[in-house]
């Protein structure tokens, strides 16, 4: 059965939406819109990395932690940072004080700046691997897919970190890639309205 869940305002949504007061904002308002800013596809696939092993609350809680300790997660600043940065990070009780995700985001950071000067943008690397058709696979019913396996090989054989399959099919999830909100859920025609409006040759949203 799909993922739904009806809340007091009589609205279908997502079951998981449920799960947290924080959920619901954010369900309604970004989870699979397309996302085509560079600055937070970036953002959303370095928070993907850190919610490994533990809950995207925890991370949602921290968002904006996050954001002032990574500098709004412009990759072209954080390709920048030094042993020094990383110490004063691991400090930082504000965040998920891991090393080995904390050198990811950098690591990835850098890799993202060769990736724009190869392809022009974040987003024209990351909406190439868009899937042309979708399964008959209910929504939500799966946590990889044979696209996210694609773009996770593709991405670590260009050097990012902690981009595994499920890391990435989560990241395209909440960015559009594919629209995964139950077929009951009153956000999904949303959605695929915003994704009808996006130009795939410009990466514009059409008026």
């Amino acid at each position: 059965m799909e993922e739904t869940n009806t809340i007091d305002d009589s609205k279908v949504r997502c079951k998981w939406s449920h799960g947290a007061p924080d959920y619901l904002h954010y369900h309604d308002t970004e989870w699979g819109f397309p996302e085509v800013d560079d600055i937070r596809l970036f953002e959303k696939i370095c928070l993907e990395s850190f919610q490994s092993g533990l809950s995207w609350r925890t991370i949602l809680t921290k968002r904006e932690s996050f954001r002032e300790a990574f500098d709004g997660f412009d990759f072209t600043k954080i390709a920048s940072y030094g042993s020094p940065r990383v110490e004063s990070l691991l400090l930082d009780s504000s965040i998920i004080r891991h090393r080995g995700k904390i050198e990811a985001v950098i690591n990835n950071a850098k890799r993202a700046v060769e990736l724009v000067a190869e392809k022009g943008s974040l987003a024209s690397y990351f909406w190439s691997f868009e899937p042309n058709e979708e399964s008959n696979l209910l929504p939500q019913s799966r946590s990889t897919s044979e696209v996210s396996v694609l773009l996770s090989k593709d991405l670590k054989n260009r050097g990012w970190k902690f981009v595994g399959p499920t890391t990435v099919y989560a990241f395209m999830q909440a960015m559009g890639l594919i629209n995964d909100h139950a077929e009951d859920c009153f956000v999904r025609e949303t959605v695929e309205y915003k994704r009808k409006k996006l130009c795939r040759d410009t990466l514009t949203f059409l008026d």
